[in-house]
């Protein structure tokens, strides 16, 4: 199973993100369990320069934007 973790305050960009995330995985019909940090300290610790960020088992795949559901699942299958 997938590790999914969504880094950020909880903004709107933040939700849009947990949102194309979690459509991705579906459409691909791939198990992850995903997970939400808004813990400045924890995010400061994946070395990002700006929220939102996705990472994937434990790989830090975006930040800063919100990608496209076809990238999200670009890197979802890369991660299995």
């Amino acid at each position: 199973m997938l590790n999914i973790k969504i880094l950020g305050s909880g903004c709107a960009n933040c939700r849009k993100l947990e949102a194309v995330a979690r459509d991705a995985a579906q459409q691909l019909q791939v198990q992850a369990d995903f997970e939400k940090v808004t813990d400045m300290g924890k995010i400061m610790a994946y070395d990002i320069l700006a929220t939102p960020a996705l990472v994937i088992n434990e790989k830090v795949v975006s930040s800063g934007k919100i990608p496209t559901i076809a990238q999200v699942q670009d890197w979802i299958a890369a991660a299995q």
